[in-house]
């Protein structure tokens, strides 16, 4: 693969947080953000504002809550963390549009974007999965 293929496909991957931000306030019923972080639940319970959450290891079970007539835009922790990759591909197998937003919440929260403070399930797993 040469560089302009590889920054070609990461584009179409990806998405940042500001373009992210932009689309959904010029098309709020096209997208589908998903918080798919593990991990200790105190840790957990800041998350992007209008996020619908799925931890990854509950998602296979979990598919006919995400719509497949929207983009589904995934996230975890931040650039470090590989489970919104993980859960972008299984999502992709199964026929959904799908892009990882960069960063994470880490660099949502850093660019100070709006957030939630949510009370978790006590049930949830404390799994990182990272």
């Amino acid at each position: 693969m040469n560089a302009l293929d590889y920054f070609n496909a990461r584009l179409q991957a990806t998405i940042s947080p500001m373009d992210y931000m932009k689309l959904k306030k010029m098309n709020p019923d096209t997208y589908f953000l998903l918080d798919v972080r593990n991990g200790p639940v105190q840790v957990r319970s800041v998350t992007i504002k209008d996020a619908y959450i799925i931890p990854e290891q509950e998602v296979v079970n979990r598919l006919d809550e995400i719509p497949k007539d929207k983009e589904i835009i995934v996230y975890c922790w931040d650039v470090w963390c590989n489970t919104a990759a993980k859960v972008a591909k299984f999502l992709l197998e199964q026929g959904y549009q799908v892009k990882e937003l960069t960063g994470g919440i880490a660099v949502w929260q850093e660019m100070n974007f709006p957030v939630s403070t949510l009370t978790l399930d006590n049930h949830s797993s404390d799994y990182c999965g990272c």
